[in-house]
């Protein structure tokens, strides 16, 4: 799981520097895969939780 929450911050880092240069599609995309790579994370964390 630690892998999931690595993309994520790999992926905002990405979306973060496209946007300062300006490639908002870019952005808008790694933000997004970023959201649910953390989403995903959240819930395996919930469900190991509970196994």
């Amino acid at each position: 799981m630690p892998d999931l929450i690595g993309l994520a911050i790999v992926f905002l880092i990405l979306a973060l520097i496209a946007y300062i240069f300006g490639a908002r599609g870019i952005a808008g995309l790694s933000m997004n895969i970023a959201k649910w790579l953390v989403i995903i994370f959240i819930v395996l964390a919930i469900i190991s939780l509970f196994l």
